[in-house]
């Protein structure tokens, strides 16, 4: 991984998601908090733009099939300058072209997704046809445990093992909650790793917030020279952060107030924008 940390640095990241949600008074902070680390070295250390392009052709693609987490995204999206202090200032203000999931019609994000289960789908069909073109270009999904309830993306699965997409790698956040629960209390999927590997993907589980573990997973299963999509189970903790957030589902639809806002920021040891 780059020695540059500095680019992606998850605690800027996080101010960039709490400056958003508080100007927009919207939700699913907790959701886009866990993530943080997962896109930083994404975006740092293994996705392709060439000439910095969100839209370039040959580039590698990042579906967030998890689309109530875009906030975590476009603080990304900031970084790398596809987005302006302006529109993270206005994000949800009248004429704002930033939605509260993942539209693609923003350069940057692949697919629309919120639906659950969709985007990873999309994804195999993204790495399909990369595949089928003979390019080099890469799929990253990234979908919450939560979303594994839903049946395309077991489908999804068994359809990327039988078409040998090794140029393809799902991402799950494993934060052991979703919007109206724990997880293993709604629909308990035991194992992910193992039921991933039961469906022909070569599967590794990792802390989804060390930088260092999950670029090291990344790369020894992109160099892998089996045939079979990849999975990385990255456990992570909802609302990672921020100590009056972390493990608290109640975050998933709270809005932050002026207080909060500035208690989020103090945790993070940070002042408010100005």
């Amino acid at each position: 991984m780059t020695t540059d940390l500095s680019r992606f640095d998850p605690r800027q990241l996080r101010r960039t998601v709490l400056e958003m949600a508080f100007a927009g008074s919207t939700v699913h902070i907790g959701c886009a908090f866990s993530i943080v680390e997962i896109l930083a070295v994404l975006y740092r250390s293994h996705l392709r733009y060439p000439g910095n392009d969100p839209e370039a052709t040959g580039r590698d693609y990042l579906v967030l099939s998890k689309g109530h987490g875009v906030m975590a995204q476009y603080a990304c999206m900031r970084e790398l300058e596809w987005l302006d202090d302006n529109a993270i200032r206005n994000y949800f203000a009248d004429g704002s072209h930033l939605k509260g999931l993942s539209d693609s019609r923003v350069p940057g994000l692949e697919v629309t997704s919120g639906s659950l289960g969709h985007g990873f789908s999309v994804g195999v069909g993204m790495a399909l046809a990369a595949k089928r073109l003979g390019t080099d270009q890469k799929t990253f999904v990234v979908v919450g445990d939560g979303e594994m309830n839903e049946g395309p993306i077991w489908e999804g699965a068994l359809f990327a093992a039988h078409h040998q997409l090794k140029n393809f790698m799902v991402i799950v956040d494993e934060n052991g909650f979703q919007a109206m629960g724990r997880t293993r209390d709604v629909l308990d999927l035991d194992s992910l790793q193992r039921k991933l590997e039961a469906f022909g993907f070569e599967a590794v589980s990792v802390d989804g917030h060390d930088q260092h573990a999950l670029d090291e997973a990344i790369a020894a299963l992109g160099q892998s020279a089996k045939t079979a999509p990849k999975a990385i189970i990255a456990r992570t903790v909802k609302g990672k952060g921020v100590a009056f957030m972390e493990d608290d589902n109640r975050w998933h639809y709270t809005r932050l107030t002026d207080d909060t806002y500035r208690q989020a920021l103090a945790c993070l040891d940070l002042e408010p924008a100005r």
